[in-house]
């Protein structure tokens, strides 16, 4: 089966993580897109909110994790957002993004993020 999919994209957020002193003093914003995969059907035919993500209590709960407890990778960052995704029991597979747009590169940029896919198999 194929798995339909809900997606939060450009979520905003500001933490304290990286390896730099500066980064941890001064904090700075990180974006942070998640792709669910879920079956949206036991909910669309009911029209049933609990039968499905609420993207809403999601943001939130994603929102308090990059605020929180700082870590030096986006890569640990990411593996947190995703146990959270994983934590609802209609979402069998998780995509998270987190960008770094200001991280410290000294060089012109556009972005930095690391994606990763986690699933419950």
């Amino acid at each position: 089966m194929t798995l339909d999919r809900i997606e939060l994209r450009g979520l905003r957020a500001r933490g304290r993580h990286g390896c730099l002193p500066a980064e941890r003093e001064l904090g700075q914003e990180f974006v942070v897109d998640v792709t669910l995969g879920l079956d949206v059907r036991p909910a669309a035919a009911g029209d049933d909110l609990s039968r499905t993500v609420d993207y809403g209590s999601l943001a939130g709960k994603l929102v308090a994790a990059v605020e929180g407890e700082p870590v030096n990778l986006i890569e640990t960052l990411a593996e947190r957002l995703a146990k959270i995704c994983l934590e609802d029991p209609t979402v069998q597979e998780a995509a998270v993004t987190v960008h770094k747009p200001a991280a410290p590169v000294p060089h012109p940029f556009t972005d930095v993020a690391v994606k990763i896919v986690r699933s419950r198999s």
